[in-house]
């Protein structure tokens, strides 16, 4: 995160190159200097530092019209150190996140930017990621229309099939399956077929509204006894899921397990429940992740098409105990350099997650 004080510094080095340019052209039209302060009753006159602070409570919209008052106000409004401080303050409040939107700029806490980063424009970058400025010409969709939109547009089946992976089914202190299983009353289960792989995978079937089927693949790492042995006594599972290179120790896998190659290649998306809370695992658990996300969306099990949806839970989220930003975790699992679409959305492991995955074909035309 950048300091205020640097972006005080920027913004006071813009106003005396603005000042001292002012009073060069009054001189040289007339002869007479003026002043580098701006005289009356105006927001020019008021400190950077007053102006900055003002700046901070602004939306990126009336940002955008102050740059358009005056010429002073377009050379403050434009300045690339406060367009980087907005991005670093704000990213870790968006829900959301996705292929589209996910930042394409380098953002780090570095006080000062370098030549290449002179180069970027964060405020276009801003505007064109931040969410309220997304949504200000369009339909705002309440939380799960955002998910139910984005599997729409990429998956045109009236009964579509997903396969649920990741370590947030099987980490966190409240079940996010238990609590679909049991939400009746949210989404109805339609149906549990019998057949189950080696005790690790099962399908599921809802109905929403008593018209539409979604069939869901819930791919453990491994079987329940130990599953929930290695989550109270905090201990790194290999997944059972994939396959890995002979005598070694290593959880990066190399393909998918043969068991599950079939039902890989028969779902149109994925859905990978990340555990978001802030103290989960190493990068090493991180770099196993990302593996994991490529062997399921490798282009040889199926075509570069198909969606994923990287949901991050928490089993509660409270003021002492935060959650993992989503581009963070976009950024960890190095979801940019997927071919596939992706997006990633925060929830919570409660009853109103399921509809944000789970109504993705409520309307069809």
């Amino acid at each position: 995160m950048l300091s205020r004080s640097i972006v005080v510094q920027s913004l006071r080095s813009i106003r005396d190159r603005f000042f001292d340019r002012r009073r060069q052209r009054n001189e040289e039209s007339d002869g007479q200097g003026s002043s580098n302060e701006a005289t009356g009753p105006s927001l020019d006159n008021l400190s950077v530092d007053m102006q900055f602070l003002i700046m901070t409570f602004l939306s990126p919209q009336d940002l955008c019209r102050l740059g358009g008052t005056s010429r002073y106000w377009q050379s403050m409004v434009r300045d690339p150190v406060l367009w980087k401080y907005f991005l670093l303050r704000d990213m870790p409040l968006w829900q959301s996140v996705d292929h589209l939107s996910v930042p394409q700029v380098k953002l780090t806490g570095s006080a000062v930017l370098d030549d290449s980063e002179m180069q970027l424009d964060y405020m276009a970058e801003y505007l064109r990621v931040c969410p309220a400025c997304r949504n200000q010409w369009q339909y705002q969709p309440r939380a799960f229309e955002s998910v139910t939109s984005f599997f729409q547009s990429l998956v045109p089946l009236s009964e579509p099939q997903f396969a649920m992976f990741g370590p947030g089914l099987e980490q966190l202190e409240i079940s996010l399956m238990n609590t679909i299983m049991h939400s009746p009353h949210v989404l109805p289960v339609a149906g549990l077929p019998h057949r189950q792989i080696d005790g690790i995978g099962s399908g599921i079937s809802f109905k929403y509204k008593d018209q539409h089927r979604f069939n869901i693949a819930t791919l453990y790492s491994t079987n329940r006894t130990e599953r929930e042995r290695a989550r109270l006594e905090h201990l790194s599972l290999r997944s059972k899921l994939f396959v890995y290179e002979e005598d070694s120790e290593s959880n990066i896998p190399l393909s998918i397990n043969s068991m599950f190659n079939q039902v890989c290649q028969a779902v149109n998306g994925f859905i990978f429940v990340a555990n978001a809370e802030t103290d989960r695992g190493t990068d090493r658990e991180w770099e196993e992740e990302c593996a994991q996300i490529r062997v399921m969306l490798d282009p040889a099990v199926g075509a570069v098409s198909r969606p994923i949806l990287v949901l991050s839970c928490v089993s509660r989220e409270t003021a002492d105990r935060r959650r993992i930003p989503c581009v963070t975790i976009a950024h960890q699992l190095q979801l940019s350099s997927l071919p596939n679409p992706w997006m990633v959305r925060h929830q919570t492991a409660s009853a109103d997650i399921i509809k944000e995955f789970l109504t993705v074909q409520c309307t069809r035309d």
